[in-house]
């Protein structure tokens, strides 16, 4: 790769998006307009060296397919991806291969992600000669290396296995070690225990941490269980329809919750402290169509904390002080501080809205008493 700039983070996008062509009728496909899913629309993350960051929300918020835009598995719709300060979002041929040995990925299911028909010794070296690395003795030295770290012992005893002939534990090992044997510095964790048994996914995790300290390896950890985040997590993001709504340190996010889906998400998950009372957030309504998202916040039909703002500007990710004096980012209008509320009033102004509304932006509306003239306003902007 070419030179880089310094940079403090290892791995940040600006406007990241990932549009998905939305299936059509015949008819339509032909002389309609084309529509897209938008899957991950406008995301701005920053990770620095050497820790790990979390993203979680629920199916279908768009988390996974964030992570593997970032690493180049997927091509970005729109948006910048920068490595080490350099921008990385349309580089190809040996620019894309190099990027890659950097950046490694565990996917999701082990009972899928490693050929059956591929000992543990064949699928571990194999990306060492992909990317042409070392000789054949410098690379068996590798794939012991790499075995030993994924806790694999002895490895010489792993050589000639075959998937169908390890445990779920041990496969997902096997593509750890697969990804390691690079030596990357970036790994994108996509929900790598969700697939195995309660009683082995903490050795995993365990595993993870432990790369962490002692490799210095960076890792954005993908996941829906909240309670996993919370044990490995220096940060977290919380993801929906496509945008982070909250990000900030892992306990302030747990345990101080501000955006109010952030504190419905972190009110429905258990609390191993039976001392402690949670905030518990009720959100009614079913979430919107992708497809065709509704004008303003996206979270709006479903807010307890809707303002009368809120149907018409849509709220970026801002840095916010919290009462409980958390620094953190946050996606929402009631926790704006003055600068951002002045901007954001102002761009509403310029808007052709009811003038009550201009009058009184931050006023309290209940998504009850709106929710017919909303799907009215929706259907005539589509």
């Amino acid at each position: 790769m070419t030179n880089v700039t310094e940079s403090e983070y290892i791995m940040e996008c600006d406007g990241l998006k990932q549009y998905f062509d939305a299936q059509q009728g015949f008819i339509a496909s032909l002389f309609g307009e084309k529509k897209h899913v938008r899957a991950v629309d406008g995301v701005d993350l920053q990770i620095s060296e050497g820790e790990i960051v979390g993203l979680a929300g629920e199916s279908g918020c768009g988390k996974t397919t964030c992570g593997k835009t970032l690493i180049r598995l997927l091509e970005p719709t729109d948006g910048t991806i920068r490595y080490r300060g350099e921008d990385v979002t349309n580089i190809r041929g040996a620019n894309l291969k190099q990027f890659r040995r950097n950046v490694q990925i565990i996917f999701q299911d082990p009972f899928e992600s490693l050929n059956p028909r591929r000992t543990v010794f064949d699928t571990v070296i194999e990306p060492l000669k992909i990317h042409n690395i070392g000789n054949a003795e410098e690379r068996i030295e590798r794939v012991n290396e790499a075995l030993e770290r994924a806790e694999l012992t002895p490895p010489e005893q792993y050589f000639e296995q075959y998937p169908h002939q390890l445990s779920g534990g041990e496969k997902q090992r096997v593509a750890i070690a697969r990804a390691l044997v690079l030596e990357p510095d970036f790994l994108l964790a996509d929900e790598p225990v969700s697939m195995l048994d309660v009683s082995i996914r903490a050795g995993v995790l365990n595993l993870l941490q432990r790369l962490n300290e002692e490799l210095g390896l960076t890792i954005l950890f993908i996941s829906h269980d909240l309670s996993l985040l919370r044990q490995v997590c220096d940060r977290i993001g919380i993801m929906y329809l496509g945008r982070i709504i909250e990000f900030g340190e892992t306990k302030s996010v747990i345990q101080n919750p501000t955006h109010p889906y952030a504190k419905a998400l972190l009110g429905a998950a258990p609390e191993p402290d039976p001392f402690r009372e949670r905030e518990h957030v009720e959100i009614q309504g079913s979430i919107p169509d992708p497809i065709n998202l509704p004008s303003g916040c996206r979270f709006k039909g479903r807010c307890p904390e809707r303002e009368a703002i809120c149907d018409h500007v849509d709220p970026p990710l801002r840095s916010v002080t919290t009462e409980c004096g958390d620094e953190k980012q946050v996606a929402c209008h009631a926790y704006y501080d003055e600068e951002d509320v002045a901007k954001f009033e102002a761009q509403l102004q310029a808007m052709e809205v009811p003038e009550t509304t201009k009058e009184n932006p931050h006023e309290h509306v209940s998504s009850d008493e709106t929710a017919k003239s909303h799907t009215d306003q929706d259907a005539r902007a589509d």
